[in-house]
């Protein structure tokens, strides 16, 4: 639309990506899950996980060949952090920074801690629970808009890499010349 001159490919139905969808449903699974699998396998092989922290939190999950298994979806932490200033009268919405403590001494930093630790830990119990049901130790990456946030809180993580998707889309690009 912007670039008339320039092809455009959208990911979907029909584009080649190389990535087998192993899912119920092939068609429900969203573009940036399969864009995420094929860049996290082409770096680093599999079995992958890929965090990828965004409006949801994705947790994708990638097999040592390079098909999308699956994973599971969760709320982001903005959506979280909007929530609680919506429908908590005394609650409001707080900067996304690590507090100095996990035990809060006022309102904002026990905001920060239950939103970044809680958060981590759902993190860490989804990809031990992933790991348990793959039978083995896969490499887990962080990726999105808060993965920089998260990448230290969480215990999991192996690699962040912010510009994951974009590295996926461009492999989809290579691959529809």
């Amino acid at each position: 639309r912007y670039f008339a001159d320039v092809p455009t490919i959208v990911v979907g139905p029909g584009v080649k990506t190389g990535v087998p969808i192993l899912t119920d449903n092939p068609r429900e699974v969203g573009p940036d899950r399969i864009v995420n699998t094929l860049a996290a396998h082409t770096l680093y092989g599999g079995p992958a996980v890929v965090v990828d922290f965004g409006t949801s939190t994705n947790f994708d999950v990638v097999s040592a060949r390079g098909e999308f298994l699956g994973g599971a979806l969760a709320p982001g932490i903005e959506i979280s952090v909007d929530a609680l200033a919506a429908r908590a009268a005394r609650l409001f919405k707080v900067e996304l920074v690590e507090p100095r403590s996990v035990i809060g001494k006022n309102t904002s930093e026990s905001l920060q801690s239950g939103l970044l630790y809680g958060f981590a830990g759902q993190v860490d119990g989804l990809v031990r629970r992933i790991s348990d049901e793959l039978g083995g130790q896969p490499v887990v990456l962080a990726t999105g808009g808060l993965s920089h946030l998260m990448f230290n809180v969480c215990e999991t993580l192996d690699h962040h890499e912010p510009d994951l998707t974009l590295h996926g889309l461009r492999l989809v690009h290579e691959r529809n010349r």
